[in-house]
């Protein structure tokens, strides 16, 4: 601090700098990298939807802003018209803390793993199956976002879609909401109404389901929907938890396995090694049971590797509720923090060489010498991903049934450039031909 007493003026562009700039970049995780390598781990700069923000990339002064719990209400209007009893990305911290219990107790609990393991095998299956019959390459995002949304489906609906829905016309609807539901008049906005109303009708017969049933009072911890109501959430917050959780799943599983699949396929000798731990592990069978997956460690640690150079969801943001001290700096109330998760993946002074692959720095030796915040593909805080366990679990069972199937390799010639369209994207998907074990 200067010797007058008075904080340091954060560093960063122009204040008229902002939408050109970004998109000049590539994008905005294009553009944090080079904010951070020119101005430093504290950056202030010009957010379209927010005024001004201040990006952190140390994770040592983001420490500061762990225990935040506000969302900046700008930057997620866009979900608004998902939402009917209150945009649940930015609801008070009074509301959201009661209903993020009830969302852990479920999605990071194993007994909702373990309910749900034998359908997100099957339904693997299928895919590995569809892909060992098809001619020429796959596309890699395409098919494994599917797959996650299908797989988040049964999860939020439960047995109760077979039932209140098929679970084609679940994932037809809420495609139609994702791509279409932002179209102010005409066709599209037509269809996306229509879609979300099946939606919401969907979820309303499952609850009916469970109250019939009694389940609503005596709910276990592996039913999204009836522990919802358990807890005494109305049904249109229970619609909205529904259609959320399946917003945040849909790509971000698929891509994480697909940047994981892509990164093993220009390392060979870590997937010959991930190859080798999975026949181990699972000998003569063709997919692993949910208690297999802990015995999966080089497998863990590709995973995490490749969340660290591609992580699925690149940035997050809060607002700050009161001032912040980040080292030298301070950040007055009411401004935007920005968590640059990529820019924090690629902090040098943390990750040695930060733009190579290296299973081995999520060896518990390793991790325990970093601090806890240099890795954060989830988030941070008391709005940090609820269902970052689930999306592991998610992630390993699929990753270990394609790779005792497969082996796969690149297309040759083709340029696999990462792009932002909600995740972290392929601009023209990952394509690969496969090759049966």
């Amino acid at each position: 601090m200067p010797s007058d007493g008075v904080p340091p003026r954060i560093p960063g562009p122009p204040a008229d700098d902002g939408a050109e700039a970004i998109a000049a970049a590539g994008g905005l995780h294009n553009y944090q990298l080079e904010l951070h390598a020119e101005y430093g781990p504290v950056v202030r700069f010009p957010l379209p939807g927010a005024d001004a923000a201040v990006s952190v990339a140390d994770p040592v002064l983001l420490e500061a802003t762990a225990k935040i719990d506000k969302r900046p209400e700008k930057l997620f209007e866009f979900l608004a018209p998902l939402q009917e009893a209150g945009n649940l990305q930015t609801i008070p911290a009074g509301e959201h803390g009661p209903w993020r219990r009830v969302m852990l107790s479920v999605l990071a609990g194993r007994p909702s793993h373990e309910a749900h393991f034998a359908r997100f095998a099957a339904l693997t299956t299928e895919l590995a199956d569809r892909w060992a019959a098809q001619d020429g390459p796959i596309a890699l995002q395409q098919d494994l976002s599917e797959l996650s949304l299908r797989m988040i489906c049964q999860y939020a609906l439960g047995s109760g879609l077979d039932s209140a829905g098929s679970a084609g016309r679940v994932v037809s609807a809420f495609e139609t909401v994702l791509t279409e539901f932002m179209t102010q008049e005409g066709p599209g906005r037509d269809r996306a109404d229509e879609a979300l109303a099946y939606l919401r009708a969907t979820v309303d017969e499952v609850l009916a389901a469970h109250r019939e049933r009694g389940g609503v009072e005596q709910a276990d911890r592996s039913d999204l929907i009836a522990a919802l109501a358990a807890a005494g959430e109305s049904p249109a917050r229970i619609r909205d938890t529904v259609l959320m959780t399946m917003l945040a799943a849909h790509h971000t599983t698929g891509v994480a396995i697909s940047w994981t699949l892509y990164l093993l396929a220009k390392h060979p000798d870590a997937a010959d090694r991930v190859a080798k731990e999975i026949d181990d592990v699972l000998g003569d069978r063709a997919v692993p049971e949910y208690g297999d997956l802990k015995r999966l460690t080089y497998l863990d640690m590709v995973l995490r590797e490749a969340m660290r150079l591609y992580p699925p969801g690149p940035y997050g943001a809060r607002e700050a509720t009161e001032d912040v001290v980040l080292g030298d700096y301070t950040v007055p109330a009411g401004t935007t923090i920005f968590y640059p998760f990529w820019a924090v993946h690629m902090n040098p002074e943390y990750w040695p060489d930060p733009q190579a692959f290296d299973p081995e720095r999520f060896t518990p030796e390793a991790s325990a010498n970093r601090p806890r915040l240099a890795y954060i593909p989830f988030g941070i805080g008391p709005r940090s991903c609820e269902g970052s366990v689930l999306a592991m679990v998610e992630a390993e069972l699929v990753l270990a049934t394609l790779l005792k199937r497969f082996r796969l390799e690149l297309t040759p010639g083709q340029t696999v450039t990462p792009i932002e369209r909600f995740v972290l994207w392929a601009a023209e998907d990952i394509h690969m031909v496969l090759t049966p074990r």
